[in-house]
């Protein structure tokens, strides 16, 4: 038992509640940052994109180039955070052994599978895909002069 009166199974119910919280909240915080740095990419590189329209290039051949930076900018950070993931379990499971097996670490046993992994991944380049979606909306709609004339 805790000293607060929690034992091991209601303290492994109550962080089972808590996981998908925070990892909503954490997808909801990283879609916001991708989301703004690519509005910020977008208008920083106005002048780029009236340049690149102007000599021919599609809204479509410009929108596949911002969602695929925010789609690469998600991917990267996914793979960063399955990389501390994976090191916090493998670290987990090297560290309870040594605790001893007394209180509510006797039944602690952390699982690595591949699934969770790749499924964690695959979010990532989704939430990159819709946050990267409406900046690089907004870049296919500039019309080419106003782009040029941008300051």
């Amino acid at each position: 038992m805790f000293g607060n009166g929690i034992g091991g199974n209601e303290l492994s119910q109550l962080i089972a509640n808590f996981v998908p919280a925070i990892a909503a909240v954490s997808l909801l915080v990283g879609a916001i940052g991708v989301l703004n740095i690519m509005l910020v990419s977008v208008t920083d590189r106005t002048r780029e994109i009236g340049t690149r329209k102007a000599v021919g290039a599609s809204g479509f051949a410009i929108m596949g180039q911002f969602v695929l930076e925010a789609v690469t900018m998600a991917g990267l950070g996914g793979l960063l955070g399955v990389g501390l993931g994976v090191g916090m379990i493998l670290l987990t499971e090297r560290l309870v052994p040594l605790l001893g097996t007394q209180g509510f670490l006797s039944s602690f046993d952390p699982v690595l599978s591949a699934t969770p992994v790749v499924f964690a991944f695959g979010i990532s380049l989704v939430i990159g895909l819709l946050a990267g979606s409406y900046p690089a909306w907004r870049a296919a709609r500039l019309e080419p002069i106003d782009a040029l004339r941008f300051e």
